[in-house]
């Protein structure tokens, strides 16, 4: 293992990214699935139980990853990832984690015991390991993110990269390069996409992770995905979600109607009078309602979408009664909110049309084609693959966004972002990739041995797991589902379980059949052999993070 301390990879801190404003890498088109939640790091020094001092957290390796699974003598790439090993025993398993869309290097806080991950870890005396994905932060096999170098960016790749990571990597620890799956149990977790990830690698490897973990897991992929806002509507406070609808519901006939003063008035009211396209006007306070998506269940007064709701609520120190305030207060509220401090947050003093607008084909938005940009390699998984499109709901259901904005709308920008290899919508194969995606990793109807399913009811990704409304997922011994109240992804972090007793009861439920199931674990009758290609060199090297 070579150390190369001299060599510096900076950070891409999403914290400092307004990525949660710029969904999917666009301000205006339909929000990714949510990054999933950093996770502090404690500073001090790294301790195993024994006492020895371990190599710190943000410690960097590199694995030699295949670049085509399908052809390996075109060579490998680099794919970072991070360990620790600091409650290890022999014979325990080793548990990986990738957060899926997004630069990795933030995430490594699942690496320890404020998150299940390390809980699982600490309770089976097991090693964890963070695994950048393919395509994202500086785990890239190609030297940019065109649409034709990402031809290589799909689920079946990236499933046969952990894989292929967890029967070949060396670890950097005692013995590491001898806990392939073969010698040692694996579990795969996973949250949000990764969680999903987690459920399709378990359904298409079913010999190499001995036990899963999946977090808000979107295992049925959906192209139309109105469904998104049906948890929001749900659960917000119902005196703000009654003038939504009102607010909503006004815009919509104003939209579709001639009368160009009251179209005018109406942009004006978000201070999106150049934007020509009404669509846009209408799609962009979405992102009022997408704020909800970083809610946990510590939030509380002055997280951003409370903010917004108390704008249109709260009227001279009084709350609005369920009913709401109705359409007048809540249309001017909504405006005076976006005017005052809104609209600044989301653009930074930009022009709206540059800022919100999505049908210049020479927006950076589209023309940018540098590597680390999870908007962009995020985007090119919902155009081929998995949809995912928050748009508004059928005329039979209560809609808190606008019904203008239609999947159409989204896979025009497909063209747009991606115009070396579509020429038009009809060039998308969206309908067709989220069809093979719940044929081949079989969506909804799952069914694995020692694959645990933890969801939220307050996530508005619910509708995509195997508890959304309608959908009869048996829970049992084998698959259990755990929901509590949490929102995306709250029970991967053991904060959320000491501030919401029904978390910590997903959580505890999930430690004990961990337990259980890797009490169980027998090495396999044949060993597999390593999948070692030629001039493919197996050894890890090591770099040191700096915090910038």
């Amino acid at each position: 293992m070579l150390l190369l301390s001299s060599i510096l990879i900076p950070l891409a801190l999403c914290a400092d990214i307004a990525i949660a404003l710029r969904p999917n890498g666009m301000l205006n088109r339909a929000a990714p699935i949510a990054p999933i939640p950093e996770e502090a790091l404690s500073q001090g020094p790294v301790v195993s139980r024994n006492g020895t001092q371990l190599p710190p957290y943000n410690t960097t390796y590199i694995f030699n990853q295949l670049i085509d699974h399908n052809n390996p003598s075109l060579g490998t790439f680099q794919q970072r990832y991070w360990h620790t090993y600091e409650w290890y025993e022999t014979g325990s398993p080793i548990i990986l984690f990738t957060p899926g869309e997004a630069n990795a290097a933030p995430y490594t806080g699942y690496l320890t015991n404020v998150t299940i991950n390390g809980q699982i870890a600490q309770q089976q005396s097991g090693a964890t390991i963070v695994l950048e994905h393919r395509f994202y932060g500086l785990s890239n096999p190609v030297p940019n993110l065109s649409g034709k170098n990402l031809k290589l960016h799909t689920i079946q790749q990236a499933i046969d990269d952990l894989e292929y990571f967890a029967n070949n990597v060396v670890l950097p620890m005692p013995d590491g390069g001898n806990l392939s799956p073969a010698t040692a149990p694996w579990v795969l977790i996973g949250g949000s996409y990764s969680g999903a990830l987690t459920s399709w690698t378990m359904v298409n490897k079913p010999d190499v992770f001995w036990a899963g973990y999946a977090s808000s897991a979107v295992v049925e992929a959906i192209l139309d995905y109105w469904g998104y806002f049906e948890p929001i509507r749900q659960f917000m406070p119902a005196n703000c979600s009654a003038d939504v609808e009102a607010v909503i519901a006004h815009v919509d006939e104003v939209f579709s109607g001639n009368d160009a003063t009251a179209i005018q008035v109406l942009k004006d009211n978000w201070g999106l009078g150049e934007m020509t396209h009404l669509d846009d006007v209408a799609g962009c306070i979405r992102n009022n309602l997408w704020d909800w998506q970083s809610l946990s269940p510590s939030s509380g007064p002055g997280a951003t979408f409370f903010d917004f709701c108390d704008a249109l609520e709260v009227k001279d120190g009084v709350n609005a009664p369920a009913s709401g305030w109705g359409l007048d207060h809540a249309l001017t509220a909504w405006g005076s909110f976006w005017n005052e401090t809104y609209l600044n947050a989301l653009c930074g003093g930009d022009d709206v049309v540059d800022c919100l607008g999505s049908y210049d084909p020479d927006s950076a938005e589209y023309t940018d084609i540098a590597l680390d940009n999870a908007g962009r390699s995020w985007t090119w998984i919902v155009c081929n693959e998995v949809g995912f499109l928050q748009e508004g709901p059928p005329e039979n259901v209560p809609a808190i966004v606008t019904r203008l904005v239609q999947p159409a709308y989204d896979i025009r920008q497909c063209v747009l972002m991606f115009s070396d290899v579509f020429s038009s919508p009809a060039d998308v194969p969206m309908a067709a990739g989220v069809a093979n995606v719940d044929k081949t990793y079989t969506g909804w109807n799952v069914s694995i041995d020692r694959l645990f399913f933890a969801n939220g009811q307050r996530d508005p990704w619910r509708e995509a797991t195997v508890s959304a409304d309608g959908v009869d997922v048996p829970s049992t011994n084998t698959q259990p589902i755990a929901i509590g109240d949490g929102f995306h992804c709250s029970d991967l972090s053991t904060a959320n379980g000491n501030v919401d007793a029904t978390v910590l009861a997903v959580q505890t439920k999930a430690l004990a059949f961990m337990k259980t199931w890797l009490a169980e674990w027998t090495p396999p009758s044949k060993t597999p052999k390593r999948d070692i290609q030629a001039g493919t060199a197996r050894s890890s090297r090591v770099f040191r993070d700096v915090a910038l």
